[in-house]
């Protein structure tokens, strides 16, 4: 703040001890470094004030950001809800309309043919499950198994039937 030097120092010195006298300066002197101290405190208080002002300004900027961004994010997703809501919409109008076109019952038919080969493959064994099975093998309506299909073998070597007439 003040630029003082040995020098200048040295001749405010032999000025002070001159005009007050070597009996008054040691309290003089006293003061001025009460005084002093007093002033270094208040600059302290001040500069920590200063230092929280400017951090709350900070904080106020932060805040000010993260809800920006918060803001940014929710409309984000707003329209991503509604983009997939409209797809969504979209693909089931096709699908009712693809359903309710004439050519959708010859597709149905084929879809029918296939899908025993596929859901074959869907569960995983290779196999149709089942109800395809039990239908393939009945044909007729008929539920149960046919006769002979599940029977153990009888120690002779054949299956036995049951004849229900």
């Amino acid at each position: 703040m003040f630029d003082f030097t040995s020098s200048k120092l040295l001749i405010l010195g032999i000025v002070a001890l001159l005009v007050i006298g070597p009996k008054d300066l040691p309290a003089l002197l006293r003061t001025i470094g009460k005084y002093v101290g007093i002033i270094k405190r208040q600059a302290a208080e001040f500069r920590a004030q200063f230092d929280e002002a400017m951090r709350e300004s900070e904080l106020a900027e932060l805040k000010k950001s993260v809800e920006s961004i918060h803001q940014e994010t929710e409309t984000a997703m707003r329209d991503a809800q509604s983009s997939v809501e409209r797809q969504l919409a979209d693909a089931r109008l096709s699908v009712d309309e693809a359903m309710a076109s004439p050519q959708s019952a010859a597709n149905a038919d084929a879809v029918a043919a296939i899908a025993p080969d596929l859901s074959g493959e869907l569960n995983g064994s290779g196999h149709p499950p089942a109800e395809t099975s039990m239908a393939a093998a009945g044909e007729g309506g008929d539920a149960g198994p046919s006769p002979g299909a599940g029977a153990a073998p009888e120690p002779g070597g054949q299956a036995s039937e049951k004849s229900g007439a």
